[in-house]
């Protein structure tokens, strides 16, 4: 692919990208995806949005304060103006971002972009030797931290890393600084495929993967899932759990208002009842967070006004139909569950309104192909498990690793998803790849159990892996948290697996069940069913077998 000369001094993410063999084939199927070849998404989505739909708009809300597109213009201007003279930021350098969802976080993220350089986003809950590997293989030069989360980025150790500190109401370092900057600073023409931001994935067992993101594929979700899937207007108040380094997270907080001129409340931290209540005093249109987080929510909705709601998205993980039917019946809500990726920024099935059909992730969206195929590559019929394949206007391009081959395979985008596809094109999720349970020449998803026993009024959560067994091989086995209050006993589990029995052929009830507080998550509140599988090759404790 020809890309156009870059605007990066510092061209280590251009000489960085993958092979462009090794790239998967890159789509433009809709008109809105045709972008300049110079452009600055930072700009795109802050200063024209801000021309476009009113400088005095609302951009960002908390609690207690509200800030216009004008305020987020001023004060992303300043702090590009101090990473440039203070820091001596040069376009193409990589800064890390570290702290809690709130105003200071987006108005650095932008800044960052309108200077030329690169955001590296992380995680609030990482640890030094966490943040190290990123910093490492990311080669960060530069940091932007909440003040309250410097310890660890310290501790971390990365060598020749220059930070500023924010947030603390006058005493930071951004505070100090830009209280005498300029309040415009002219945005670097970057091209509209020098990469923006470095994301790297989550759940995953050995090393991180970083994924590189061009400025265009920032508007490219906006303009796909955004614009023909999410509909969004200037008057609605999003809301969302994702920490922003999540891209699903990004998406919800940044990019789809701000492509709108819509407005995002940032909260640094949620429960099922406090989202509730931020919803509700704050009239929330449009919700994005984790399934676990909708099954929650309804125990909370007695005497509360959530009727604002209009959009609420779930993602990160499989979204059970009883989940979706629970949260429909508590609120008159139809969830959209989409389905990304790390890889390719953001959703690329997913379906809304009377598009949706409970149970299934949608078609894909505007922009995109989907197509389920088998291990080599071949499409499989309709009505067939098989691999999911997807490509589009993003796509794969991970930082000098060598799994690039693995995700991307004949141009197509290989997710590590196992789908079934219907004559409407629809398509089911089944599993992950590797959490297909193989027991006694029976192919099982080890979702479809956990959705069958979420429906028990007991279960709280659940995760299902396969564990060994001398005679069939594997068993399915269920992880379950249990509601406050309800014992765990073997006359539980049998409940359990009885109850199973009821929802689907009984050759998938768990024939092992153990019982836990808390299931093993990443920090962006995808399930760990790998941790579990690990815990099988020790004999197991507290386990009720059948």
């Amino acid at each position: 692919m020809q890309l156009a000369p870059s605007a990066h001094l510092d061209t280590f993410t251009r000489d960085h990208l993958p092979p462009a063999d090794a790239w998967p084939d890159m789509t433009f199927t809709v008109p809105e995806l045709a972008y300049p070849d110079r452009l600055n998404a930072a700009t795109a989505l802050l200063d024209d949005t801000a021309t476009r739909a009113g400088a005095d708009r609302p951009c960002l809300r908390t609690d207690d304060q509200v800030l216009s597109y004008a305020d987020v213009v001023r004060d992303s201007d300043r702090i590009a103006h101090v990473l440039v003279s203070e820091l001596g930021l040069v376009p193409g350098n990589r800064v890390l971002l570290r702290g809690p969802n709130n105003p200071g976080l987006v108005a650095c993220w932008l800044a960052v972009l309108k200077a030329g350089g690169v955001v590296v986003a992380t995680m609030p809950m990482l640890r030094p030797r966490e943040l190290a590997t990123i910093g490492g293989i990311a080669q960060v030069s530069h940091a932007l931290c909440d003040e309250r989360f410097l310890e660890d980025l310290e501790a971390a150790g990365i060598p020749g890393l220059r930070t500023l500190t924010y947030g603390s109401a006058g005493t930071d370092d951004l505070s100090r600084l830009t209280a005498d900057a300029p309040d415009t600073f002219p945005a670097v023409a970057t091209a509209a495929d020098d990469v923006a931001l470095l994301a790297f994935t989550s759940g995953t067992t050995g090393r991180p993967k970083a994924t590189m993101h061009f400025h265009r594929d920032l508007l490219a979700t906006a303009d796909t899932f955004g614009r023909h899937v999410l509909r969004p207007t200037a008057d609605d108040v999003f809301l969302g759990t994702p920490p922003l380094a999540f891209t699903y997270g990004l998406g919800g907080h940044v990019l789809f208002p701000m492509h709108v001129g819509a407005s995002t409340l940032l909260v640094e931290r949620l429960t099922p009842e406090l989202l509730v209540d931020v919803v509700e005093r704050h009239r929330v249109t449009s919700l994005f967070t984790a399934p676990t987080m909708y099954r929650a929510m309804p125990a909370h909705l007695a005497g509360r006004d959530v009727s604002s709601l209009q959009r609420c998205v779930s993602a990160g993980e499989t979204l059970p139909r009883a989940t979706w039917e629970t949260f429909h019946d508590a609120t008159g809500v139809r969830i959209i569950d989409g389905i990304g990726s790390t890889e390719m920024l953001h959703i690329f099935i997913g379906s809304s309104g009377d598009e949706i059909r409970p149970g299934s992730t949608g078609r894909a969206v505007p922009g995109y192909e989907a197509r389920v195929v088998d291990d080599d590559g071949e499409p499989v019929p309709d009505g067939e498990v098989g691999r999911l394949a997807v490509r589009g206007p993003t796509g794969c391009r991970y930082l000098s690793d060598e799994r690039q081959h693995l995700y991307v395979q004949g141009g197509w985008n290989i997710t590590g998803d196992t789908y079934v596809r219907d004559p409407d094109g629809y398509f089911w999720y089944q599993a992950r790849n590797d959490d297909m349970i193989i027991s006694s020449g029976y192919n099982i998803a080890g979702p479809e159990v956990e959705g069958a026993l979420l429906g028990h009024p007991d279960v709280a959560e659940c995760a299902v892996v396969a564990a060994p067994h001398p005679d069939r091989g594997t068993v399915v086995k269920a992880f379950v948290v249990l509601s406050e209050g309800v014992p765990g006993d073997d006359a539980k589990a049998r409940e359990l697996q009885d109850f199973a029995k009821t929802q689907i052929a009984p050759y998938k009830y768990p024939r092992q069940v153990e019982f836990l507080d808390t299931l093993p998550r990443t920090a962006t509140g995808k399930l760990q069913r790998y941790v579990l599988r690990e815990r099988e090759s020790q004999p197991a404790t507290g386990t009720a077998g059948a």
